[in-house]
């Protein structure tokens, strides 16, 4: 496909709009030159990428980026100070933006509604989920420039669930390369696995695909997040409300320790697990529940086990993604369905305080740095 702007499409589309976020520590304030971005679905309601800028005040914004649609997810390359972000629509495109965000490069994601992103820890790589074709599109990165060297590589999962509805084929949702780059791993809701892609370093090219871990059938894995320095990851389950605690061998291969909800005992109502990350130290875990609304807390020991410290309201409806900000001791909830973005202030035990802020934006679906 060619690598020029696409027609802007469907069911997921990215809005701006103003944002305060209310009275916030005056040492955030003074952070002036720290700036962040908000994306939101514009079928929900919006004029493009928003840069949020801090003010004495809290959080507002800058003018809307009108031509950057569909910005469901995005990382920044360290060394290049350039950014990569999705077009998360049926033809799906990665954009590459400069500091400014003055469009550098854009191109085809070779798939349908990209979700996820992933740069390589040495900048030289960068890997696609395509969630609706269920593939993942990879690149090798030209190191002086940090812009993609050719078209993607293609690799199609496969795989199915016992969801007829949300299960019918693979649905890749997330990717993540090793520390040492030798392997790309991919998340899949549609396959109930964790592939690993075997990547060639000279090449930047994957060699052949594996599982790496199939997860219980039915149980929809979203998302990975990997301890910072135990050979542990933890993989959120959308459809089961589930976090599962993984030993990681060396060979890319996981296997199960344990498996915990992450939902409250004698919940019933409808709820999908979204978001997970850990906080710097590794003593934290954090995962969002879209429906039960809340955001789960777990202590994490010393072998990575997992005991839950608490759930707070998230501020909101259907808290999709939320930003950890340990320095500002803060955390900010991007709720998709209320359409808003609610502060919890961290305390210094790693838990949350109840939402002292929210601010109106229809559709948010992803923050960024």
């Amino acid at each position: 496909m060619p690598d020029t702007p696409l027609p802007l499409a469907t069911r997921r589309t990215v809005v701006g709009g103003l944002i305060a976020l209310g009275a916030m520590p005056e040492r955030i304030a003074a952070a002036g030159h720290e700036r962040l971005i908000a994306g939101t679905y514009a079928n929900e309601g919006g004029a493009g990428l928003v840069p949020l800028i801090p003010t004495a005040k809290g959080w507002e914004t800058g003018a809307a980026h009108p031509t950057i649609h569909n910005a469901s997810f995005g990382v920044t390359g360290r060394g290049h100070r350039i950014r990569y972000l999705l077009d998360e629509q049926k033809s799906g495109t990665v954009g590459i933006y400069d500091a400014a965000f003055t469009r550098i490069a854009i191109h085809s994601t070779h798939g349908a509604d990209p979700c996820h992103v992933a740069l390589a820890p040495g900048g030289n790589m960068l890997a696609v989920a395509n969630y609706s074709s269920g593939s993942v599109a990879l690149w090798p990165l030209d190191p002086a420039t940090g812009l993609p060297r050719g078209s993607p590589q293609v690799v199609a999962h496969q795989g199915s669930g016992p969801n007829a509805t949300r299960q019918a084929g693979p649905h890749a949702h997330w990717v993540g390369f090793t520390t040492d780059e030798s392997i790309l791993h991919s998340v899949d809701l549609g396959a109930d696995a964790v592939f690993a892609h075997r990547i060639d370093r000279g090449t930047g090219r994957s060699v052949g695909t594996t599982v790496a871990y199939r997860a219980a059938p039915g149980s929809g894995p979203r998302h990975l997040a990997r301890h910072p320095r135990l050979p542990i990851a933890y993989l959120v389950a959308e459809l089961a409300n589930t976090i599962t605690v993984l030993r990681a061998s060396r060979d890319g291969t996981f296997a199960h320790r344990a498996t915990v909800s992450t939902l409250p005992e004698g919940f019933r109502g409808t709820s999908f697990g979204a978001h997970i990350a850990l906080n710097a130290a590794g003593s934290r875990l954090y995962v969002s529940n879209r429906g039960h609304d809340s955001i789960a807390v777990y202590a994490v020991g010393p072998d990575g086990g997992l005991r839950l410290l608490q759930h707070v309201d998230c501020g909101g409806h259907w808290p999709r993604f939320f930003l950890l900000r340990e320095a500002q001791r803060e955390m900010l909830v991007a709720n998709e369905r209320s359409g808003g973005i609610a502060r919890l202030p961290l305390r210094g035990d790693g838990s949350l305080a109840e939402a002292t802020n929210r601010t109106r934006l229809p559709g948010v679906v992803f923050l960024g740095r």
